[in-house]
């Protein structure tokens, strides 16, 4: 299987962790009821820092993500993976998950360079792409 394809399954493992962390993060602010009610109330509990952060870091992943779908998705099918691409796929992936952590624990400057790392990683799958 091509090294971009099994990115794209470990992708969305890394999807559900996100979602994962900020859901429980949330659910730890609001409270057990809030998570499985309707959530349409008006008035709702501001989020702690730790679920804001986790919250904002799942946003900036989607922003992202599709991207990196479309790149690799584009590759597999025109039989253009590996290479630049796989190398790309795999510096995306792995800046990815240190983002989060650096993201949670609230480091400047060390985080938005990993994003442009995961968004060279994006460059280069492109590179390959066209």
């Amino acid at each position: 299987m091509a090294t971009e394809m099994i990115v794209l399954a470990a992708s969305v493992a890394l999807l559900v962790v996100h979602i994962m962390l900020q859901g429980q993060t949330a659910t730890h602010d609001r409270g057990l009821a809030w998570n499985a009610g309707p959530r349409d109330e008006g008035d709702v509990k501001p989020l702690g820092v730790l679920a804001g952060r986790a919250a904002r870091a799942l946003a900036n992943f989607q922003e992202t993500y599709p991207a990196f779908l479309a790149l690799a998705l584009g590759l597999a099918a025109t039989g253009q993976t590996g290479g630049l691409g796989a190398i790309g796929a795999l510096v995306w992936l792995i800046a990815r998950i240190v983002y989060i952590p650096l993201y949670l624990l609230g480091v400047p400057y060390v985080r938005s360079l990993v994003w442009v790392v995961a968004m060279l990683g994006l460059l280069l799958m492109l590179i390959r792409f066209v």
